[in-house]
């Protein structure tokens, strides 16, 4: 069987000798996933050709990044780009919908179904990153009064373009919920039953201004396959489905990574197609800002030239000490970024990691200290290897408390904790383990 790679050289190939017909039918042989996939490796205006010829266009659309949407709606017509949109899922189509240029929007909104803009009056008025913004209109609800047989043949009416019928949800008169009973419930149960007698009343349901990772969450925690999202008046307003949940777990954690490599996350963009001038920007302030932190360091050694002057031997030993403590300091900070992330910690349980981080300080610390205190005795003598052992052990002990802190500080004030980046916790513990370093050696060698 041809790999993606063969397969993507030979729609190349048919594309290079205008064979598009076979291009399609190669493509439509294909899941929608993988059609997409193939599709990722073309251009922009060789997409668009072909997705004008393909059964599925609204499928495939889907499928593919936010950013290359973008792009190929700029190769499409309103009346070729109009039916893409009206067929796709409603919380993908609003993605898209909303980061297209304002002059696109009006144009749009114009030509879209009567359904389509309802959806956007229902849906885009919630702020991004909200249960609101991420959930689907596309649900099933019932009344709990029908019966099994009753409900069956309702579900077959309006079976046909539902994102999920697994889970059907039962509302009242006023669209509140009241309740969840699944498809297997109705298949199992006696044809007579009510609704009402078979469904479950305890629902587990989502704000509609919950953050979208608390759903996220919620959705991996009870292992449903959709969350209903409700009002203040618990009205049903839409569901939320797991691979909804799970692109947004993918997209916080690539921020997280990114934020802890001082990076700007690039929302909605690769790497292989950002613009140059947008990977600089995204990079540069955090560079600026630690080297200006770095200045710290260099007024530390400035500030102890005479100590340094008078025993050179410490100059070796200065990258190995400041080293351990920044990367003992990020070891603490990814630990404590992850767990806050998690919900496996709260900024109530700092007091008690405090002690603990701090006796697992001591033990590394300890360890470095001894090994270290040996190359000082071989460099230098008896009192360098002390300088070394006491310093190491307080540069290591400082890194670990600093880069465990650093996250409970940013969360309490409301910032994300990935914010407390490796490098940013390395500057830091650089400068102050700079400053220890020599302060114990003019101490104990003057």
């Amino acid at each position: 069987m041809p790999t993606i790679s063969e397969k993507i050289q030979h729609i190349q190939q048919q594309l290079h000798s205008e064979n598009h017909a076979s291009t399609v039918s190669l493509l439509s042989q294909l899941n929608v996933a993988d059609q997409a996939r193939i599709l990722s490796r073309l251009d922009a205006r060789q997409q668009a050709r072909i997705l004008r010829q393909l059964n599925e266009p609204s499928l495939v659309y889907a499928f593919m990044p936010l950013g290359q949407q973008l792009n190929v709606a700029q190769h499409l017509s309103i009346s070729e780009l109009v039916p893409i949109l009206d067929a796709m899922p409603s919380d993908d189509f609003v993605d898209i919908y909303k980061q297209f240029s304002p002059p696109l929007q009006l144009q749009l909104m114009s030509a879209l179904s009567e359904e389509s803009q309802q959806t956007l009056k229902d849906l885009a008025i919630y702020p991004e990153g909200t249960a609101g913004a991420m959930m689907s209109s596309s649900f099933v609800t019932l009344s709990p009064d029908l019966t099994m047989d009753e409900a069956i043949q309702a579900l077959r009416v309006v079976a046909a373009g539902q994102e999920t019928l697994y889970l059907i949800y039962i509302v009242d008169a006023e669209e509140r919920l009241i309740g969840v009973i699944s498809l297997r419930q109705i298949i199992q149960a006696l044809p007579e039953l009510s609704i009402a007698e078979v469904m479950q009343r305890d629902v587990i349901s989502a704000q509609v201004t919950d953050d979208q990772e608390i759903v996220a969450r919620a959705l991996a925690y009870y292992d449903f396959i959709a969350l209903p999202v409700v009002d203040a008046q618990q009205k049903l307003l839409g569901i939320v489905t797991y691979d909804d949940a799970m692109d947004i777990v993918e997209a916080e954690t690539t921020e997280d990574i990114l934020k802890s490599g001082a990076v700007t996350p690039l929302t909605e963009m690769s790497l292989k197609t950002a613009p140059i001038l947008t990977l600089y920007q995204k990079r540069v302030f955090w560079l600026v800002i630690l080297v200006f932190g770095s200045l710290l360091s260099g007024i530390g050694i400035a500030h102890f030239e005479e100590i340094i002057a008078a025993h050179i031997v410490l100059v070796f030993f200065l990258p190995l000490l400041v080293g351990s403590g920044g990367n003992a300091g990020s070891q603490s900070a990814t630990l404590m970024v992850r767990a806050l992330a998690t919900g496996d910690v709260e900024f109530k349980d700092w007091f008690n990691l405090l002690s603990r981080e701090s006796l697992v300080a001591l033990c590394l610390g300890g360890t470095m200290a001894i090994a270290v205190s040996i190359l000082g005795y071989i460099r230098g003598d008896i009192m360098v290897a002390v300088v070394l052992a006491i310093s190491m052990l307080g540069i290591v002990l400082m890194g670990c408390l600093i880069g465990m802190s650093l996250p409970f500080i940013l969360n309490k004030l409301k910032l994300d904790p990935a914010s407390a980046s490796a490098p940013l916790v390395t500057s830091i513990c650089d400068a102050t383990g700079v400053i220890l370093y020599l302060f114990v050696a003019s101490k104990l060698l003057f």
